[in-house]
């Protein structure tokens, strides 16, 4: 099989690839090959244009590249930059899917559990429509409606809802854990908020599990069937550090701090991945306690 990944050198594209260069053929997306050959190894082949690639000779497309959604504030100007960045790439992939006579089976592109917007306590899935029309809804809504335009009866289109991707090296976990070594980490607000998590074992397994599984097709939520509060995650968390974890940071100074940006960790959502239950896929880590103490060692 060939597969075409953008977003290879991010979180899950590092640990993604070396699953996939066991069986197939790759061809990554970047803009810089010596960095791409260095973090993924020098056996898969690098393109800098998606028009470098002749899809006709593509089995499956995975899209994961995009700005990081939390590194600047958002400004309008940022947010147009994390918007142009999946959407744009999208449309393209979009564009010459739809060109070729025998078109990949598969388009697999990411999106975020953002398509739902805040949602209290009320647990969500894939079937879910009421949805809050925030930035982040609007951004998976315009990123999803892109990868579907290739959607053809040779073409399925599985649309990655992605939870908070835990991992030891970069993602969420990573920023969170100096305060809490430092015995300075606790809740956000109030803590009521969801916090819908995958160990990155599960994220990586999950999209081999797509691929394989020609009947997924649509929105899949990626993440852990039991989403918790961000108060038993700071708990979780502290415990797994042997730290307290007591320290509460306010609403408002988290706001001032980030702007419109911190509405990702002072509102959330609970998650369920019901498309993967209902297809079969047995998640290895379905508590945090557990996903955590993995991690930390």
């Amino acid at each position: 099989m060939h597969i075409f990944f953008t977003g290879a050198t991010g979180l899950i594209g590092k640990h993604l690839t070396p699953f996939l260069l066991h069986h197939h053929k790759v061809t990554v997306l970047s803009r810089n090959r010596t960095k791409a050959h260095v973090l993924l190894g020098h056996n898969i082949d690098v393109v800098s244009t998606v028009d470098e690639v002749n899809f006709n000779h593509v089995d499956t497309v995975i899209n994961l590249a995009g700005e990081p959604i939390v590194n600047k504030r958002w400004t309008q100007a940022q947010k147009q930059t994390i918007k142009n960045s999946r959407i744009n790439l999208t449309t393209q992939i979009s564009d010459a899917i739809l060109n070729c006579s025998t078109p990949p089976a598969t388009f697999i592109s990411g999106s975020a559990i953002g398509y739902y917007g805040r949602q209290g306590d009320t647990p969500v899935d894939e079937d879910t429509d009421d949805v809050n029309d925030e930035f982040s809804h609007q951004l998976c809504k315009e990123w999803e409606h892109a990868a579907l335009k290739a959607q053809s009866d040779k073409t399925r289109v599985c649309l990655l809802r992605t939870g908070i991707v835990l991992s030891k090296n970069g993602g969420a976990l990573s920023k969170m854990l100096p305060a809490f070594k430092f015995f300075a980490g606790g809740p956000i607000g109030d803590g009521k908020q969801g916090m819908s998590w995958i160990h990155i074992d599960d994220m990586i397994q999950l999209i081999l599990f797509i691929i394989k599984h020609t009947s997924l097709c649509g929105p899949i939520n990626a993440t852990a069937p039991a989403p918790v509060s961000n108060k038993a995650f700071s708990k979780s968390l502290g415990k797994a550090l042997s730290r307290p974890a007591a320290l509460t940071m306010p609403s408002p100074v988290l706001k001032v701090l980030m702007g419109e940006m911190s509405d990702l960790l002072t509102t959330g959502q609970y998650v369920i991945p019901k498309k993967a239950l209902a297809h079969n896929y047995r998640f290895h880590f379905t508590d945090i306690d557990s996903a955590l103490r993995s991690l930390i060692k």
